[in-house]
């Protein structure tokens, strides 16, 4: 049974706390208290594996999750549907621009590795940029913010004992000072991948890259589910290797819809932001609503799933 985690609240999280107008801060911490998060060895049955956190850092069940994402951060409720938990470091919870790394699992089929040295990612990254003026015009025609990929903020790189590939885009949003960092953790199972995206602003690249590492350590596939026990005569097979795994989490080439890893930031034609997967973004449009004295909704009285209303 993982351990509940007594007391979330870090020194980074209590001084954001304390710039909250008095209103709001009740509404976080009434919002944050209803939340259950767990440490330890943390079973993620939809993914079929275990994450080993310790104590460096808290788990979010599905339910959670999709609350944090949807109620804190704004999230269409069509875009979490697939969410099985989120991963936070310890101390640091969902309002006070902490990376929050989002957990899926997708029944890829298996993806196969030999040609993992002749991966072009490069046209990969030149596929990503082509496609951007179309998909912007669309985008912006619809009322949402377009952007640009400036480039691999850590190139894709495949871990051919672990079975992981890690690669991280820096990217420029329309209207946005700081740009965004894109930072992916894959994990080749059997026949799926597990995924843990991490979304940040570029000044914390050193800091998500240190956790993005870790955290790949921490996955434990279920036996049977690993990638060594792949059974060519019975088990599905994708289409594409290793590249177009990055290609599909980009939004490009295999990517068939929306989701939370093509889509960073949505701005709508009224004018309100809504951030996909970014924590340290949240916070500074959580901060700048705060300002002018407007109450986000950042809690709700529906129950969460599974619960029953108190």
């Amino acid at each position: 049974m993982p351990a509940l985690s007594a007391d979330p609240l870090g020194p980074e999280a209590k001084a954001a706390l304390a710039e909250l107008p008095e209103d709001v801060r009740a509404k976080v911490l009434k919002f944050e208290a209803s939340l259950r998060p767990q440490s330890g060895t943390i079973q993620v049955p939809g993914a079929h594996a275990s994450l080993k956190l310790g104590d460096s850092y808290y788990f979010l069940p599905a339910a959670d999750a999709k609350r944090v994402l949807t109620e804190g951060w704004g999230n269409p409720p069509d875009s979490v549907t697939n969410v099985l938990g989120m991963v936070f470091p310890k101390g640091r919870t969902s309002y006070d621009g902490a990376w929050g790394a989002v957990i899926t699992y997708d029944d890829t089929g298996h993806i196969s590795d030999e040609d993992a040295a002749e991966q072009d990612y490069d046209q990969v990254l030149a596929d990503m940029k082509a496609g951007e003026e179309e998909s912007n015009k669309a985008a912006r025609e619809a009322g949402y913010s377009g952007s640009v990929t400036v480039g691999w903020a850590q190139a894709p790189t495949y871990d051919a004992t672990s079975k992981t590939l890690i690669w991280a885009r820096n990217i420029k949003f329309d209207g946005q000072d700081h740009n965004t960092l894109n930072y992916d953790v894959r994990s080749l199972a059997r026949t799926g991948v597990l995924s843990m995206n991490m979304v940040d602003s570029m000044d914390h690249l050193p800091v998500v890259k240190a956790a993005a590492a870790d955290l790949a350590k921490t996955v434990q596939l279920s036996a049977g589910q690993r990638y060594a026990d792949y059974d060519p005569s019975t088990d599905a097979t994708a289409e594409y290797g290793l590249a177009g795994l990055v290609a599909a989490g980009a939004g490009v080439a295999v990517a068939k819809k929306l989701g939370l890893v093509g889509i960073l930031l949505l701005i709508l034609k009224k004018g309100f932001v809504f951030i996909l997967a970014g924590a340290a973004a949240a916070w500074a449009w959580f901060k700048r609503r705060t300002g002018k004295g407007e109450v986000p909704e950042a809690e709700s009285d529906e129950p969460a799933e599974g619960e029953s209303k108190a």
